[in-house]
C-alpha cells in the first residue's frame, strides 16, 4: 500500500499544483491532507478548490480554525472568507483532529494527536521549543494501538523518529518552508511486507508567480511574497 501524505498548503495553490502532479507520478492507493488548507495568500481560493476535489483524508489545521474564532489576524480572516465560500469556515471546523488510515496502521494529525495547535515533536517553554521526550511522544499513541506510522505537520519541519517499534514522521510543509529552501514538501509512505517505508519528497514549483498573486491581491501581499522567495517562515 501506498500513502500520500501532504500538510500545510497554507493557501498556496501553485505548490499544491506541484506536489500533487509529483504525487500522481507515484500512484498512490490514497491520499492524506494534514490541514492549513488555506491560511495564506497565493490563491488561496484555488487551493481550496484543489484540496475540495482530491477525496483526501483530512484532519483540522490549527489554521483552519482561524476562520471561525475571533482572534489577532482579524484582516487575513477577512479577507480570506471573502475569497471562499461562505460554508468553507464551518466544512475545515468540520474536519477531525486525528484519523486512521491502512486498519489504523498509520495515524494521521495536524500538530499533535491531542490539538491540532500542538507540536508532537516538541515542547515549548519559556518561549524556546525543545525536543519532546520519548515518553511524551509515546503517551499520545497509546489510545491507537496499531499505529506504526505516526504522520504530523505544523510545524514545518521534516523529522522522523523511530521510537518501541514506532515511526513519527513530520511531512514538512507545501508552502511557507522553515528552512530557507523554498521548495514544497510531501511524504509517501510505503507498505512492504509487515514494515512500511518513509520518502520525503521536495519539488520545485513557481514560487515567483506564487509571489506575484499575494502582492497583486493580497493584503498581506509583501509579508506573502517574501516568505515565499526566502522559504524562511519567521518565528
Amino acid at each position: 500500500m501506498r500513502i500520500a501524505v501532504f500538510s500545510d498548503v497554507h493557501g498556496n495553490r501553485f505548490a499544491l499544483e506541484a506536489v500533487l502532479e509529483d504525487i500522481r507520478s507515484q500512484h498512490p492507493d490514497a491520499l492524506v491532507n494534514l490541514g492549513d488548507q488555506v491560511w495564506g495568500a497565493a490563491d488561496p481560493a484555488g487551493a481550496w478548490r484543489l484540496q475540495q476535489s482530491l477525496g483526501a483524508i483530512t484532519v483540522r489545521g490549527n489554521t483552519d480554525e482561524f476562520l471561525s474564532k475571533a482572534g489577532p489576524y482579524a484582516e487575513l480572516a477577512d479577507w480570506l472568507k471573502g475569497q471562499l465560500e461562505l460554508d468553507a469556515p464551518q466544512r475545515l471546523m468540520g474536519f477531525p483532529v486525528t484519523a486512521e488510515v491502512a486498519e489504523g496502521e498509520v495515524v494521521v494529525a495536524h500538530g499533535s494527536l491531542r490539538n491540532p495547535s500542538e507540536a508532537l515533536f516538541l515542547r515549548f517553554e519559556g518561549g524556546q521549543s525543545y525536543s519532546a521526550s520519548p515518553q511524551e511522544m509515546l503517551a499520545q499513541v497509546r489510545a491507537f494501538p496499531k499505529a506504526r506510522v505516526v504522520v504530523v505537520g505544523h510545524t514545518h519541519r521534516e523529522m522522523l523518529q523511530v521510537l518501541e517499534g514506532i515511526t513519527f514522521v513530520n511531512a514538512g510543509p507545501v508552502s511557507r518552508q522553515f528552512d530557507g529552501i523554498p521548495l514544497a514538501r510531501w511524504v509517501l509512505l510505503e507498505k512492504r511486507g509487515s514494515g512500511w517505508t518513509v520518502g520525503f519528497r521536495r519539488v520545485e514549483y513557481d514560487v515567483e508567480a506564487a509571489a506575484r498573486w499575494a502582492l497583486e491581491h493580497a493584503p498581506i501581499g509583501e509579508t506573502e511574497a517574501a516568505h515565499l522567495r526566502s522559504g524562511i517562515l519567521p518565528r
